[in-house]
């Protein structure tokens, strides 16, 4: 059944970017990231996109969001929308789960439509210039969470959380 899912990673200060890029390089985080969204839709805001320097991610639908009509996302296996109802509107006519990926303000756009969350909390405080949106924890409960020690190519710990909508009254 597919979902809308939440899932980015943020340092305990609450960093998520710095000049567009994570600052901080976890390659287990990575792993964990492509494992999770392989396969599906994941939705980003275009800084993030051009963040990555436009590079598309192998095996999964990526669609980029902004408000500029002219955007090129210079790949034709790029779907560019301009709009929170453009999206929802393809979101139904598909049977793929949504992972919203970032940044921050893509993340808040479509907190009210997010059944799942999946946050990596990174151990440590990074200096950055990106933060982690506000999201109302209350409307969740945690589900399980999966612990990840530094190693010889991890420089922190870091866990990832998991936490589905509670059933809305």
């Amino acid at each position: 059944m597919k979902k809308m899912i939440g899932i980015w990673a943020q340092t305990e200060n609450g960093i998520i970017g710095k000049d567009h890029v994570m600052p901080w390089h976890l390659p287990a985080e990575l792993q964990h990231f492509k494992k999770t969204t392989m396969g599906q839709v994941i939705l980003m805001g275009r800084v993030t996109f051009d963040g990555m320097k436009k590079r598309v991610l192998p095996g999964r639908t990526s669609i980029i969001l902004t408000q500029d009509q002219a955007y090129n996302a210079e790949n034709e296996d790029v779907l560019v929308m301009h709009s929170k109802e453009e999206v929802l509107d393809w979101y139904q006519k598909q049977e793929k789960s949504l992972y919203i990926i970032g940044g921050s303000q893509i993340l808040k756009l479509f907190s009210d439509q997010l059944e799942e969350l999946i946050q990596t909390e990174i151990h440590a405080e990074i200096d950055g210039d990106t933060y982690a949106p506000e999201i109302d924890q209350n409307l969740y409960e945690s589900t399980h969470q999966v612990h990840h020690p530094k190693d010889e190519k991890n420089p922190y710990d870091f866990t990832v959380h998991y936490y589905k909508r509670k059933e809305l009254d």
